[in-house]
């Protein structure tokens, strides 16, 4: 509920000083978090979920916590833009007035350098562009507004010349008339640069994904359930409750009853959801297939924690084994947050290659806090400080951990 009560943040990670970067380096730096927002104090809110109902629609849609701001630059000169959806629960398209956007950053990733007019931006996701202030000098609308929503709510801030006598005038640039298709089509053009490096020196595209087969398929598919007369959301028809005990503990020190590894299974169940503080298992370098099957009527966001994974492929409808033949073997970009459309599927593969015990969540937080989560747990039976340090000897302790000693 931090989020709710306006406790969020930009941190923003810059790579090493002996890796090059695939582009000039800009002339200015700005950060944008923008995302919808509640009139609604976050404790009304949580009481609205506990009660079994949805979130309601946003009041409003925020840049940087605020309702009017300005960004300056001067003319001819190219500033980065590092653009993150922080909401609770919708999709976003962001526009500059009269400019250009070059994508060339999503969550870690450097991507082919792309025009864009406008971008989608789902929840919990990230892009950063570069934009050339190349027009006549003049102040610009910055906008953000609501994607698939039948009222649009926006959001405005101001793109300043520092030699501009003129404020920010006319309509403000309309958002893409087309909604699923052209946004799922724009996440396709979305593309590793295979030729630049990352957070290492080597270049992104010498680990070649495609090649290799996974060792295991994983098909989520999230679902709206009553249990017990109230709202629940379920991934394979098991709804996430949270435990006294954090898991790791739990898992650390061998503690049984707290979660369980056979609740929920690597396919939808298609019975009645229940309720579990459900954890998948898994082995450490295992390779995943991971399918995110959406068969409800509104956008999902998924993440995960400790990983980023190539996201190989969009569809709509239901996905089938044959689906593959459609997958991005070659350049598909890694992210940690990837959208599902409405009654599409999204498939992504993940190599496991961090040990530990990592959440699978939607990103949309109303969705997240009743239930829609689980966990991974990544093992190797084998200790070992290569694969994960020990636990610190002044770790705080609570729930059935209490009492134990590392």
């Amino acid at each position: 509920m931090h989020r709710a009560a306006g406790g969020f943040g930009a941190l923003n990670i810059y790579h090493r000083s002996v890796i090059p970067i695939p582009y000039a380096n800009p002339d200015g730096d700005f950060t944008l978090l923008i995302g919808d927002w509640y009139k609604t104090s976050h404790k009304t809110l949580q009481q609205s979920l506990d009660s079994g109902k949805s979130l309601p629609f946003p009041d409003g849609v925020l840049i940087n916590g605020q309702t009017q701001t300005t960004f300056s630059g001067e003319q001819g000169k190219t500033y980065m833009f590092r653009i993150s959806n922080v909401g609770f629960s919708t999709s976003l398209n962001f526009r500059i007035q009269g400019h250009t956007m070059k994508l060339v950053e999503v969550e870690g990733s450097h991507v082919l350098q792309n025009l864009y007019d406008s971008l989608d931006v789902h929840v919990g996701q990230s892009v950063a562009v570069l934009v050339t202030l190349n027009q006549p000098p003049k102040d610009y609308y910055i906008v953000a507004s609501t994607r698939f929503t039948q009222t649009v709510l926006t959001a405005t801030a101001v793109l300043h010349y520092a030699n501009s006598q003129t404020p920010v005038s006319g309509p403000l640039p309309a958002a893409p008339a087309f909604q699923f298709d052209w946004s799922m089509q724009q996440a396709r053009t979305y593309r590793w640069n295979l030729t630049s490096n990352a957070a290492r020196p080597n270049p992104q595209g010498s680990f070649h994904y495609g090649k290799i087969t996974p060792t295991k398929t994983i098909v989520l598919a999230n679902t709206a359930s009553l249990i017990n007369g109230k709202l629940r959301y379920a991934v394979n028809g098991v709804s996430y409750v949270n435990p006294d005990t954090p898991l790791k503990l739990a898992d650390y020190f061998n503690i049984p009853g707290v979660f369980s590894m056979n609740s929920i299974q690597g396919v939808p169940s298609g019975g009645a959801a229940t309720v579990a503080t459900s954890v998948m298992p898994t082995s450490l370098h295992d390779f995943l297939e991971v399918v995110f099957q959406n068969n409800e009527n509104t956008m999902q966001s998924w993440h995960l924690d400790g990983y980023d994974f190539w996201v190989v492929g969009f569809g709509s409808g239901q996905w089938t084994q044959n689906k593959r033949e459609t997958y991005n073997l070659v350049d598909a970009l890694t992210r940690h947050t990837t959208q599902v459309y409405p009654n599409s599927w999204t498939a992504i593969f993940v190599s496991l290659d961090n040990q530990g015990m990592w959440n699978l969540r939607s990103a949309e937080w109303g969705r997240q806090y009743l239930g829609q989560q689980f966990y991974l747990r990544v093992w190797n039976p084998v200790r070992s400080l290569a694969n994960e340090y020990d636990i610190p000897n002044n770790v705080l302790l609570c729930g059935k951990a209490i009492g134990h000693h590392p």
